[in-house]
């Protein structure tokens, strides 16, 4: 009886283990695609153009708000003890001192984002509700990002608006319109 009861056990133990090293993996393989994201950019000053924010909104709402948030956490972490997971920018610092840099307050809110992003997505789950879950968690970076830029960098937060908010809203809509696409295509042959 007793040997049975163990064996149920150690079963049960051996398939939370797999559970969460399966998780562990979604979550680090997010990590990397932010990574990857942040590699390709359009180098403009104070404030690149890169595919990062879009991997972060797809790391909540594939992820969910918790695990889409700690992926972000482990890319900050990575970031600061000085791998090269950050964007790439001519005249830029390296590791922590690019979190007191101008795009700080941007990298700062990635998790936030992420973590609003999947929030948002679990409630509404159509293609719209989807657009509409990433918009927010990229407006919620950029309006961030921005207010770090302005208190800190620019001292005038008319300009953050504009330096870091305006030039890129229709980029963002067009990264969530194609954010939603990935999600939805990707879902939908999972579900099959």
């Amino acid at each position: 009886m007793q040997a049975k009861e163990s064996s149920r056990t150690n079963g049960f133990f051996q398939l939370l283990t797999k559970e969460k090293a399966y998780e562990l993996f979604l979550i680090l393989s997010f990590t990397l695609i932010t990574a990857i994201g942040a590699q390709i950019t359009v180098p403009v000053k104070p404030v690149p153009f890169t595919l990062q924010t879009m991997m972060v909104v797809l790391s909540g709402a594939f992820l969910g708000a918790k695990k889409g948030a700690y992926s972000q956490l482990v890319y900050l972490f990575l970031g600061c003890i000085g791998l090269p997971v950050f964007a790439q920018i001519p005249d830029s610092s390296i590791g922590f001192a690019r979190l007191i840099g101008p795009t700080g307050g941007y990298l700062l809110a990635f998790p936030i984002g992420a973590f609003l992003t999947g929030f948002l997505a679990k409630r509404f789950k159509s293609y719209f509700g989807i657009i509409v879950s990433m918009l927010s968690g990229e407006l919620f970076i950029l309006l961030f990002g921005s207010m770090y830029l302005g208190i800190i960098y620019l001292k005038d937060m008319k300009e953050a608006l504009i330096t870091g908010v305006a030039v890129f809203l229709i980029w963002t809509v067009v990264k969530d319109i194609i954010g939603a696409s990935i999600y939805f295509g990707i879902t939908k042959r999972k579900s099959r």
